[in-house]
């Protein structure tokens, strides 16, 4: 099964986040969706969630 990875690099915030999420694409929708709502300030919700996944690509080997 392929890697997934949300990068919040490719995303301008007010905070300049780099945050890089990889793992399998449960564990990465979940772990991005957690740090969305909590560092900036979005609403959980099947949207946002939705969002997220549209966003998400596969891991490159040795990234």
């Amino acid at each position: 099964m392929t890697r997934k990875v949300a990068d919040c690099r490719r995303f301008p915030s007010e905070s300049n986040c780099t945050l890089r999420i990889a793992g399998e694409e449960d564990e990465v929708l979940r772990a991005a969706a957690e740090h969305a709502v909590s560092v900036h300030q979005h609403e959980d919700s099947p949207e946002l969630r939705e969002q997220i996944k549209e966003f998400l690509e596969d891991e490159k080997p040795g990234a």
